[in-house]
């Protein structure tokens, strides 16, 4: 799961927070991971009013993926800000008060709060997805421990930080 949102998007005016909002859509509309996994009925998008859940049943990475090309779109936009959390777990299907199929669970909740430890321009990843992708060459040079962070509740969750030379935030 890919969770996103923009940083500071309470403090904007309506007008900046509907332009931005849809920046970001458009931004991630057109990543690549998005669209074969949108194309192929393997991805489950949720809107959470300031940014987006995006839930991957592809590769293991793709939210990875998904999350540098949307690093990548939004280099030198100074005016539009994004955080991101990533996370696997169990979820669920559910029907929202509009009957409109969402999820629940664990898994979106604790991609949530990895998210909410983040900075503006961070991609940051739990524990679990780390370990996942330090399996792989590719991944393993970019996976920077940051160790444990608290969150809601007083949980305490272990994050790693993902960036390379020209994406993320060091």
């Amino acid at each position: 799961m890919l969770f996103t949102d923009i940083v500071g998007y309470s403090k904007l005016l309506i007008n900046e927070q509907h332009e931005l909002l849809q920046k970001l859509n458009k931004i991630v509309r057109s990543a690549e991971t998005f669209r074969q996994a949108d194309g192929t009925s393997k991805l489950i998008r949720i809107p959470t009013g300031d940014g987006m859940a995006l839930v991957f049943s592809t590769e293991p990475d793709a939210p990875v993926e998904c999350a540098l090309e949307i690093s990548k779109a939004l280099r030198g936009q100074t005016e539009l800000q994004a955080r991101m959390g990533i996370h696997s777990g169990p979820v669920s299907g559910i029907k929202d008060v509009n009957d409109r199929s969402n999820i629940a669970g664990a898994g979106i909740n604790l991609a949530q709060r990895v998210m909410d430890c983040g900075d503006a321009g961070d991609i940051l990843l739990s524990k679990r997805v780390a370990e996942d992708l330090e399996q792989y060459r590719q991944w393993r040079p970019h996976l920077h421990d940051l160790g444990e962070c608290e969150v809601k509740h007083g949980a305490r969750i272990h994050l790693f930080n993902l960036y390379t030379d020209e994406l993320g935030n060091p």
